[in-house]
């Protein structure tokens, strides 16, 4: 079973190359899932797979890209009736 979870990470996330380096590495880790700039200046991301995965993934997010600077990530576990398919970039909401 796929773990899933939402992250809402705050901090000097826009305009830094995070959206880009969340879909590289979510790749890189086999999950799946997307990620997007909302208009507060956080980025937004599902991401779906195996309880290791997930975790090194969120991990990894606490730091981010080299010129990012991250101040806070929540965690919010979900449960989807439908999973994404491969790990892209949304719009901004």
């Amino acid at each position: 079973m796929a773990l899933q979870a939402r992250l809402t990470i705050t901090g000097r996330v826009q305009g830094v190359g995070y959206r880009d380096w969340v879909v590289a590495t979510g790749q890189r880790l086999g999950l799946t899932g997307w990620v997007r700039n909302r208009s507060d200046g956080a980025v937004e991301a599902l991401i779906v797979g195996d309880e290791t995965a997930v975790g090194r993934m969120i991990d990894a997010c606490r730091n981010g890209p080299a010129l990012a600077r991250v101040d806070e990530i929540d965690v919010e576990p979900v449960d989807l009736d439908i999973l994404p398919e491969g790990f892209t970039r949304l719009p901004t909401v």
